[in-house]
C-alpha cells in the first residue's frame, strides 16, 4: 500500500485526502510513509521504477502465455463439441 500512498502523493494529495481516499489507513502511517520518501527519494523512486518494469515484464509473460483471443477460441470449440455430443 506504501506504493499507492507515495503515488497519490506525487499527484499532490495531503495526507489528510489521501487518509480520506484510503479510509483503512492510519494518519500517522501516512504521515511515516510520506517522510521514509521523501528521505529516500532517489532510493524509492529507483524501487518503484524496477517494480513497474517488473511489472510489465509479468503482464507480457501473461499475455503471450495466456493469449485472450486462443483461449476464447476454444472455448468456443469446445461449446461446439458438446453441443455436436448432446444432438446425438
Amino acid at each position: 500500500m506504501s506504493h499507492t500512498v507515495v503515488a497519490v502523493f506525487k499527484q499532490g494529495a495531503t495526507a489528510e485526502e489521501i487518509v480520506y481516499r484510503y479510509p483503512s489507513l492510519l494518519l500517522a502511517d501516512v504521515y511515516a510513509t510520506i517522510a521514509f520518501y521523501l528521505n529516500y527519494q532517489p532510493e524509492v523512486e529507483a524501487y518503484l521504477q524496477q517494480r513497474q518494469q517488473q511489472a510489465q515484464e509479468v503482464r507480457r509473460m501473461n499475455d503471450a502465455k495466456f493469449d485472450p483471443q486462443g483461449l476464447r477460441d476454444r472455448l468456443l470449440a469446445r461449446k461446439v463439441e458438446r453441443e455436436a455430443c448432446f444432438c446425438c
